[in-house]
């Protein structure tokens, strides 16, 4: 086998040998190749031709831990049908014009004329009222709801404007603001009682207390003295 035989030069019969070789190697090396594209082609069929079932495919990882933004409810405020608040005009606190003169909207005083006198005199005591509100304001100032009574130095009761000769009126009035209206009473110089049931007589000189009322509303005591 190593050393040909035959008519021919050596040379040519090893130039024959290789050319069969390499033929054999290649027709060996084609074969493989065909062998191996042929399995990668079925692996493919089996993937493609692979059957769809009705159950979907898992969602990726990151999907599963993080919902999407469409999911996510963004909190809203919520609307509101009320009407803005308007501040209402403070309401007023203090007296309004024309209404009643409260107590505490006049002031009552006594004033003695003279503040001294002799004894057994006829001196005049003015009952004074005044409006000592910012506004203008009604009171009824009927003579039956005006009184003066004389005190001695301890608080006794010795004499009343209402107790002899009482009187009636229907007055009402509506007093500007500091208006004052000014009642006149006259005494006689002798003490009373209420209905005049007591006998009356000259109180004797010293110091007296007079103090006068309109209706509810009392007047500071003045004083008067007796000669």
């Amino acid at each position: 086998m190593l050393h040909p035989v035959g008519p021919l030069p050596a040379a040519v019969y090893w130039r024959r040998r290789l050319l069969v070789l390499g033929c054999a190697v290649g027709v060996l090396g084609g074969g493989s190749w065909v062998a191996v594209a042929a399995a990668i082609g079925e692996d493919a069929e089996v993937t493609a031709e692979a059957p769809v079932t009705g159950e979907p495919a898992d969602p990726p990882l990151l999907d599963r831990v993080s919902p999407s933004l469409a999911a996510v409810e963004v909190p809203t405020a919520a609307p509101t049908s009320e009407a803005p608040a308007t501040e209402s005009a403070p309401e007023p606190t203090g007296p309004t014009p024309g209404d009643r003169c409260g107590d505490e909207m006049i002031s009552v005083e006594v004033r003695p004329q003279p503040a001294t006198t002799p004894v057994g005199s006829k001196p005049t005591f003015d009952l004074v009222v005044t409006n000592v509100s910012a506004v203008p304001c009604t009171r009824t100032l009927d003579k039956q709801l005006q009184e003066i009574v004389l005190l001695d130095g301890a608080g006794n009761r010795l004499w009343g404007s209402n107790d002899c000769f009482p009187e009636t009126s229907s007055d009402v009035r509506t007093l500007q603001p500091e208006e004052s209206v000014t009642f006149p009473v006259l005494w006689g110089g002798l003490t009373s009682s209420p209905d005049c049931a007591t006998e009356r007589t000259p109180p004797p000189p010293g110091d007296y207390v007079l103090r006068g009322r309109l209706e509810t509303r009392t007047s500071p005591d003045a004083a008067l003295t007796l000669t």
